[in-house]
């Protein structure tokens, strides 16, 4: 069975860092398309990243190129979100996503599986 587990999150003071990790297990990463989202109450959960089978990423909110950064352990079979230079908007859920859908953009209500989410709490 797949499951998406998620860690690193915590409360951080603006301009810090943290590293996010999903590690996968019942389905290979590299196989699939890996991602990362956020949400805040309210709003309509948002892609951050994605990193495709070859190890292709894209950062898709302009405000966050160049501080986030995808990657992934394919030995460990996890994705990880490096956030850097961290503000207070970027506070929300954040969770990790796998879409069997190749050649596809990534859209929440098409993910095949998901992390719990881990919150991330900056303070300014």
């Amino acid at each position: 069975q797949v499951q998406l587990v998620e860690s690193g999150g915590g409360l951080v003071q603006a301009g810090e860092s943290l590293r996010l990790s999903c590690a996968a297990s019942g389905v290979p990463v590299m196989n699939v398309i890996m991602g990362w989202f956020r949400q805040t109450p309210g709003k309509e959960r948002e892609l951050v990243a994605t990193i495709g089978r070859a190890g292709t990423t894209t950062i898709f909110p302009t405000a966050l190129k160049g501080r986030f950064t995808i990657s992934r352990d394919n030995a460990k079979n996890t994705v990880y979100l490096q956030m850097n230079s961290l503000k207070p908007e970027d506070t929300a859920v954040y969770y990790c996503a796998a879409d069997r859908r190749l050649g596809v953009n990534m859209y929440a209500s098409k993910v095949d599986y998901w992390g719990q989410g881990t919150q991330v709490t900056v303070s300014s």
